[in-house]
């Protein structure tokens, strides 16, 4: 956050200021004070700032809540406000006052910041109205290009995102030259912390601290895990890791035995399964030969039996005279 210009009228003992940081002499100057009598108005224009950017200032935080007279009435009754109200900020005789604040933001924009107060009608006589807050975007010649935020509660949230400080860290950061440099060093140590690593944007390295530390933190569970594992492996003396060798060595030596042994009961598997073969085979050759010895056979009743077919065939034609000639003799028996 960078502050361009503060501006305002009517504040405390101030009527009209105007101070442009970008502006010559204050453009090169690397550091400047703020100088003058009691009353001049140094500290008006830090209440400048600080009302313009977060509604509140330093001078009108620590007083009590007592009440003081703002104005009679037209009664003649007194109306008062509260000792720190922010609003008596507002000029004696005045009927109205601001203040403005140009700055480029954390999003390296610029913005004006604007903080009002008037009085019923806009005159010295009278009743304090409710201040406002208006937040706007400039454009590159710094002209509003837009207004920021819809209620007073949102612009102050908006301008303390941009700004980058709250408004304590910015009172403790900001103005210590005020007289808050006991404020700061009052602050917890947690605070402290945190409001320099705002200022400084370092923010990001806490971050990376934080990883970095759950990082190393799984790292050393997992080591941790592996040394309880290499814990739980026993190591061998010599001599029960020279018993083991020589185990290993005759287990070795078993194990050639076997599968020599093996190879012989799989050559004489091999052996039977081929006999068993075999003499299925002569089996089947010896049921092959008797069933052709037994067709010889056969065939060779067949063979006789043609030949006396044959033989018998050829007194056929004398055998059926003669059946012939006896049927004629019947008839002729039965007709005498």
């Amino acid at each position: 956050m960078r502050i361009l210009r503060v501006s305002g009228q009517n504040l405390a003992s101030l009527e009209r200021f105007d101070l442009d940081f970008e502006a010559e002499p204050l453009r090169s100057a690397g550091t400047f004070a703020i100088t003058g009598p009691t009353g001049a108005g140094k500290s008006t224009l830090l209440d400048a700032v600080c009302v313009a950017l977060f509604d509140r200032t330093p001078r009108l935080c620590d007083e009590g809540g007592v009440d003081i007279v703002d104005l009679l009435d037209r009664d003649g009754d007194r109306v008062t406000v509260k000792a720190n109200d922010v609003r008596t900020l507002l000029r004696r005789g005045a009927g109205q006052g601001w203040a403005e604040v140009e700055f480029i933001g954390a999003d390296h924009q610029a913005y004006r910041s604007r903080w009002a107060v008037q009085r019923a009608r806009g005159s010295a006589t009278g009743k304090l109205q409710n201040q406002t807050m208006m937040l706007q975007r400039l454009d590159a010649q710094r002209r509003p290009a837009e207004v920021i935020g819809r209620t007073k509660t949102e612009t102050l949230a908006k301008i303390e995102d941009l700004v980058g400080l709250s408004f304590e860290q910015f009172r403790r950061a900001v103005l210590l030259a005020q007289g808050d440099f006991a404020a700061f060093l009052r602050a917890k140590p947690q605070e402290r912390a945190e409001l320099l690593e705002r200022m400084t944007d370092t923010g990001l390295y806490a971050e990376i601290s934080k990883q970095a530390h759950l990082e190393a933190a799984w790292w050393r569970d997992a080591v941790a895990q592996v040394q309880l594992q290499c814990d739980a492996v026993q190591v061998l003396e010599p001599a029960d890791l020279q018993a083991l060798g020589q185990e290993q060595e005759a287990l070795a030596a078993e194990r050639a035995a076997a599968v020599a042994l093996a190879e012989t009961a799989r050559a004489a598997a091999a052996w039977h399964g081929q006999r068993e073969a075999l003499a299925g085979a002569v089996a089947e050759a010896g049921a092959k030969v008797t069933a052709a010895l037994a067709a010889q056979l056969a065939q060779a009743d067949l063979a006789g039996e043609l030949e006396r077919a044959a033989a018998a065939a050829a007194h056929r034609p004398a055998w059926a005279e003669a059946q012939r000639l006896r049927r004629e003799e019947d008839q002729a028996a039965r007709r005498l």
